[in-house]
């Protein structure tokens, strides 16, 4: 379409929202690092009716839409075409016309060899609405994250993007080789197939040692470049089996490339590592594995639901003045207490002089979050360690009693179970997951402590949302499986089964790690063999033994 009157006229009608029920948006999905999507297309995944996909999406920007969004694939790779253009454009009218937000995600920029224009032209002529969010470029980003900048001082003070995705069968290229040979830095984008017609067309206009190199699956954990010059290049390809998605770029930045590749140089760059956290805790691990370089594949075995019974975690957080101490063992008691707290119209005042024990770094952090400081807060994350400092602390005074009577006694509606301390002993509250051990309460007793422990959440079996993980599990394609709790080991176990545990155990490159001691205890009786376990029993601990087994 034109710049006529009409064309801004039918424009103008088309954006108007009265004119048509929803509404397309066509936005660039960026290179493939969900970090370099935009705020407004993380906005639109996030609220869309509607995400209609390309192939060049990738899995970490699909997980970031609406959970109950309609997703439509119509993928286009090279000639392989899962949904033709033409049913592709009637699919976007289609749903506009049911009164759907759209959102059409598309690798890169919509407009840049994204047939974008094509798209937004069909969609105005028959008054559907539609708004372009631009997205980075393969052309800039893939040679950024390769160490190669596509300008520079001292060799290139202008770049082009071009098509390599013609017909080989065409007797003359539409390219004008001799003009570009002139411009400084090339970036070829689809040009795998036309390698060699691209360099020797090239070559006839440029050094044959001028410097070139192909990258695919650029700003992914997957980027792998190659590089060489016009003359060797397609051989050095076909030798390392790159095939599309790859970006070509040719022109003497190339050489900056020694001094500037920081992405395939980080520590686990390139490793696939399978987080078996449940899906609310995985992001802080798998955000530190890829900021380190590695695909983090989720496969949550867990999943955290409110106890069946919630009346006794009720009773005893309206009555929390009665205990001196508070015992919370992770993020998630502390999170259940405190959501408790805030369901009841209260907060953290209501701790009153209790104090507060919190095992490890994390549900230290958590607690301050709350707006709570930790009074105690043990060396190691085990049962043992935690007495031995609350008995370093002169909290037990006295030895304990010969005979215990720390039986539960119930409220008068038997919904609250409360110990009946005996008299000068320490009374405790133990927030904890139905399926924690028995050994801290034990030990707190045998120390003369007053013990009431509530179920504050239940560890569930998770059953979705492990596709890609369990697919790369049975390709013999993951180098570790990290383990941060005893529950995620046995579910882990259970939900591949014993055949495909068989299978994914066998391959030569699979390691597995544990957070700490009691974790490895269960990986080890279930047969599984272990690789290491984190010297500290925290995140930050099992990360540091990931980047020691994989140091490049």
């Amino acid at each position: 379409m034109g710049a006529s009157i009409s064309g801004k006229l039918m424009t103008a009608a088309a954006n108007d929202p009265s004119r048509t029920q929803g509404r397309v948006y066509l936005v660039g999905a960026g290179p493939g690092d969900p970090g370099l999507l935009t705020l407004r297309a993380k906005e639109l995944l996030e609220r869309c009716d509607v995400l209609v996909y390309d192939a060049l999406v990738t899995a970490p920007i699909l997980a970031m839409a609406n959970p109950g969004a309609e997703r439509i694939y119509v993928g286009k790779r090279g000639n392989k075409h899962e949904v033709e253009q033409p049913d592709i454009n009637a699919i976007l009218v289609e749903q506009a016309k049911r009164g759907r937000q759209i959102l059409r995600l598309k690798g890169g920029d919509p407009y840049l060899f994204g047939r974008g224009a094509e798209e937004a032209a069909y969609l105005i002529e028959r008054g559907v609405a539609v708004e372009v969010v631009p997205g980075v470029t393969a052309g800039i980003a893939a040679p950024a994250y390769a160490g190669i900048p596509v300008t520079h001082r001292a060799h290139a003070s202008a770049v082009a993007f071009v098509t390599g995705h013609e017909d080989p069968t065409k007797p003359e290229s539409a390219l004008d080789y001799a003009a570009l040979s002139k411009i400084g830095t090339l970036c070829f984008y689809m040009g795998v197939k036309n390698l060699g017609r691209i360099s020797g067309e090239l070559s006839k206009h440029l050094p044959r040692e001028t410097p070139v190199a192909v990258i695919q699956w650029g700003t992914t954990p997957q980027q792998r470049t190659v590089t060489g010059t016009l003359a060797d290049i397609e051989a050095k390809v076909r030798e390392a089996k790159l095939e599309a998605p790859a970006l070509t770029v040719v022109g003497n930045v190339v050489k900056e490339r020694a001094g500037l590749n920081f992405f395939e140089t980080r520590p686990l760059f390139g490793r696939r590592i399978v987080v078996t956290r449940s899906r609310l805790q995985a992001s802080d691990l798998a955000e530190r594995l890829t900021a380190l370089g590695a695909e983090a594949l989720q496969l949550p075995t867990i999943r955290l639901e409110p106890p069946e019974d919630r009346r006794a975690l009720e009773t005893a957080v309206r009555h929390l003045d009665r205990f001196d101490w508070i015992v919370l063992a992770s993020v998630n008691g502390v999170d259940a207490l405190f959501d408790e707290l805030s369901r009841q119209g209260r907060d953290a005042r209501a701790l009153g002089a209790a104090k507060v024990a919190a095992v490890g770094p994390s549900t230290q952090a958590r607690l301050m979050e709350r707006g709570v400081r930790a009074d105690l807060v043990p060396p190691k994350y085990v049962a043992e360690s935690i007495v031995e400092s609350l008995r370093a602390a002169g909290v037990f005074g006295a030895p304990p009693p010969r005979e215990s009577s720390l039986d539960v006694a119930l409220s008068s509606d038997g919904a609250a179970p409360f110990a009946k301390p005996d008299a000068g002993a320490p009374r405790f509250l133990l927030a904890r997951a139905d399926i924690a051990r028995s050994t801290l309460p034990e030990l707190l007793r045998e120390n003369g402590g007053s013990v009431t422990e509530v179920i504050a959440y239940r560890t569930v079996l998770e059953t979705t949302g492990q596709e890609a993980a369990l697919e790369a599990l049975a390709a013999g394609e993951v180098d570790a499986v990290t383990f941060t709790s005893s529950s995620t080991a046995r579910n882990f176990a259970e939900i591949l089964g014993p055949e495909r545990l068989k299978q994914a155990l066998a391959s030569p490159r699979l390691k597995l790690f544990s957070i700490g001691p009691i974790t490895s205890q269960t990986v080890r009786e279930l047969e599984m063999p272990l690789s290491g376990e984190a010297a500290e029993h925290d995140i930050p601990g099992l990360v540091a033994i990931l980047k020691q087994a994989f140091a490049r």
